[in-house]
């Protein structure tokens, strides 16, 4: 079945992307506006895009009123500031985020609101997350508009790993099975664990002339 993304309307292409492109993890996004007020909000159009500098990114899009609305709390809290916090999602705290895309009024603090302890970070103001699994202290490297969203790139200037989730400190070793994280799937309320994997060692240029270079195993 082919679909035409040049015939299409965009809610529908939109409704494809997210129902194929799967699992996504989730950026659970901390700001603060210019006073002080907390906002969090989850993304799923999230993912790591470089290491030296460290950049991730998630794309933000307009409220449901539509571009002409006045941006989400979130972005206007990046375009004040320069600085937010990832964190990062476990099966255990899927529930508290999901309440945080709640369409709350601006000004209400979602961490307070659905009952999450804050905790400060080393090199920026937003709070992260206590409980969250990870957490990415970032600054602000290029906001890049995408249509009617914003891609948000951010420098990772730091990052929490809970302490049971970390193999060996001083070698950067992390245990990512026991941080149990998740990945949104398609639907409204789709997600998935992490812990169903599987291993496929890369091969070697020498290992694929050994067996004959592009020949079918099965």
């Amino acid at each position: 079945m082919l679909f035409d993304f040049e015939t299409i309307p965009a809610r529908e292409a939109y409704k494809l992307l997210v129902a194929t492109v799967v699992p996504r993890p989730i950026a659970w996004v901390v700001t603060q506006d210019a006073a002080g007020v907390v906002n969090a909000a989850p993304f799923s159009f999230f993912n790591a895009f470089g290491d030296t500098p460290p950049v991730i990114g998630f794309s933000c899009g307009p409220r449901p009123e539509g571009a002409a609305a006045p941006p989400k709390d979130t972005l206007a809290n990046i375009r004040a500031t320069g600085q937010f916090v990832v964190c990062l999602v476990n099966e255990a705290m899927t529930p508290a985020m999901s309440a945080t895309a709640t369409d709350f009024p601006p000004g209400v603090d979602e961490l307070a609101e659905v009952g999450l302890e804050p905790a400060p970070s080393r090199h920026v103001k937003p709070p992260r997350i206590a409980r969250a699994p990870v957490a990415m202290e970032c600054e602000t490297f290029q906001l890049v508009p995408v249509g009617q969203h914003v891609l948000v790139l951010g420098k990772v200037l730091a990052m929490h790993i809970q302490d049971e989730g970390v193999l060996d400190a001083t070698k950067y070793y992390v245990d990512t099975p026991k941080l149990g994280l998740v990945g949104r799937m398609h639907g409204r309320g789709w997600y998935a664990r992490t812990g169903d994997v599987f291993d496929v060692p890369r091969t070697t240029l020498a290992d694929w002339q050994a067996r004959g270079g592009g020949k079918s195993e099965g």
